[in-house]
């Protein structure tokens, strides 16, 4: 095929989608190049196969073709998809999905009941190291310094685990901002960010080359206070520290004092703030968010920007953090088919073989047993229709945190036809503002977690600690926080006969209470995620 052929070819594709973009789609006079350019390219992969067909062959016997793991994905909800880009959000629907969320009769309490003291003496040190992602660690420290107070112990600063998955080796003093956290629990615990000179001997390399009397290995998941008090103190007095691995996961949630437990939400929603640099990327993304240009024109490091005029919409200055976690380990654990194909379906059954040896739980049911029971996580066009069905229109600021999608810029072309101001960090920063969380998986959460925040709404689009976590923060702050109802979603796109009037309607009934609304505690439940009654009370209580 000929240089200009070729230009020819692409060209016609583009005008192909522009026109059709233009029938579906009430398009915003201050919609940038930039992201026109990003819808074009991603439904250009989506059409590669049509009109570039050899990519897409085996190159020969031994060899995979270009794109062998997956086929660029089709839309799997035409009908419905079609009526999102047509749709016409009233401004009562944009009132009442923008609005804040009421006041509830609930506020934080994490205020020990009594005057919190330090012992006289310290009965030794505490060390513990905790393995998983970013919001794993965090509840692990919460527990760390709840048992060092149930222990009348010295906290050593959490030593973090690099993460196998993640392989990010960032501490928690690259993370946390550590003299915020001891100061804010200066009166609750005593806290040290490396053991004396008598105890340097204690490290990871150390208990990983034998068995030592000082590291305590057995603690049961959910452990209760009293085990700690029979086990772990002992081993502090006859040693003076006790190494605790693994923790994570390591202490209950329940039959606990209530100062325990308002330590626990004290540390996760006051003592644990990012490091400086974290915040100031944050506030700069959420400023370009809630600003956002007509026009943006990098020229090196440097954005030129010029502010829309179009102030008067509901969601003006308003954004939407969506947290889309779509990696390959979720999409092979969860067993469910997402429509890229034999190649795809074959590729995830292969990695579920490598990773757990086929033993997957969800293995054993159909697609459609497993979408009926809400078990499979949606995929991003899921979780665009889902947003347009809420009553979100094509002018809403969407900033996507996630760390890798699977399939990339193909699997969420249709999530970015249907909210094409979609940033994400990339977009709304230089590479020399992000070089210091450049590929540090951590790092890039802590910024998603704070930019989520400060977000007017949050979704998720499947559970996970992240969810979990933001679903706590944000019940603590009152902020408006969509939980999507996973089990009716599967029933609603299995339904291939429904129309989008259908649809919305079932969308917003089933969503009308899951929209941040306090969910009291219950049993083995966790206080990171429900932090009420236990962290928060009645208006009229203290």
């Amino acid at each position: 095929m000929s240089s200009y052929s070729g230009r020819a070819r692409v060209f016609s594709v583009r005008k192909l989608i522009s026109r059709s973009v233009e029938a579906s789609v009430m398009t915003k006079p201050y919609y940038s190049f930039q992201y026109q350019k990003g819808a074009f390219a991603g439904l250009l992969v989506l059409l590669l196969p049509i009109f570039f067909p050899h990519l897409f062959t085996p190159l020969g016997h031994a060899s995979p073709s270009v794109f062998s793991e997956w086929n660029a994905p089709k839309p799997r909800h035409l009908p419905l998809l079609k009526g999102a880009l047509q749709r016409q959000t009233s401004n009562m629907q944009q009132f009442d999905i923008w609005s804040p969320l009421a006041d509830q009769g609930w506020k934080p309490c994490v205020e020990s009941i009594k005057p919190p003291s330090l012992p006289r003496k310290s009965q030794g040190y505490i060390q513990v190291f905790l393995d998983g992602g970013l919001n794993q660690q965090r509840m692990g420290i919460c527990d760390a310094v709840a048992v060092a107070k149930i222990l009348n112990a010295t906290l050593v600063i959490p030593h973090l685990e690099v993460n196998p998955v993640w392989k990010d080796s960032s501490t928690f003093t690259e993370i946390f901002d550590v003299n915020h956290f001891i100061e804010v629990l200066k009166d609750e615990i005593s806290i040290v960010e490396e053991l004396p000179e008598d105890y340097s001997w204690s490290t990871r390399e150390y208990y990983a080359t034998a068995i030592r009397a000082t590291r305590i290995k057995t603690a049961p998941v959910r452990a209760s206070a009293n085990w700690y008090l029979e086990n772990v103190l002992p081993v502090v007095q006859s040693y003076g520290i006790a190494a605790i691995a693994p923790f994570s996961h390591r202490l209950a949630f329940d039959n606990l004092p209530l100062d325990i437990q308002r330590l626990r939400c004290k540390v996760n929603f006051q003592a644990l703030v990012f490091v400086p640099h974290i915040r100031a990327l944050g506030d700069a993304l959420i400023s370009r968010l809630q600003d956002p240009p007509t026009k943006t024109v990098r020229l090196g490091s440097e954005y030129l920007q010029q502010t829309t005029g179009d102030k008067d919409k509901q969601g003006s200055g308003k954004f939407v953090v969506l947290h889309l976690r779509f990696d390959k380990d979720m999409a092979a654990h969860s067993a469910c088919d997402f429509g890229g194909g034999k190649a795809e379906k074959l590729a995830l059954a292969k990695y579920r073989q490598v990773i757990w040896q086929g033993r997957v739980l969800n293995s054993q049911f159909t697609d459609e047993e497993l979408r009926n029971q809400g078990r499979c996580p949606m995929t991003p066009e899921e979780i665009g229709l889902l947003l347009a069905g809420l009553g979100f229109d094509n002018s809403t600021r969407l900033y996507l945190a996630s760390h890798k999608v699977y399939g990339g810029e193909a699997r969420i072309a249709t999530l970015r036809m249907l909210f094409p101001l979609m940033e994400d960090k990339k977009s709304l920063a230089s590479a020399e503002e992000r070089a210091k969380i450049a590929g540090k998986a951590s790092l890039l959460a802590a910024l998603d977690y704070y930019v989520s925040m400060h977000s007017d709404i949050f979704i998720s689009a499947s559970p996970g600690n992240m969810h979990n976590a933001l679903v706590g923060h944000r019940t603590y702050e009152n902020l408006k926080t969509i939980r999507p109802n996973m089990a009716l979603l599967g029933q609603l796109f299995l339904n291939k006969s429904m129309g989008w009037t259908e649809f919305q309607g079932a969308v917003l009934e089933g969503h009308n209470n899951r929209q941040g609304q306090i969910r009291l505690k219950k049993e083995k439940q966790s206080i990171y995620t429900y932090p009420a009654p236990d962290c928060m009370c009645l208006a009229q209580h203290k």
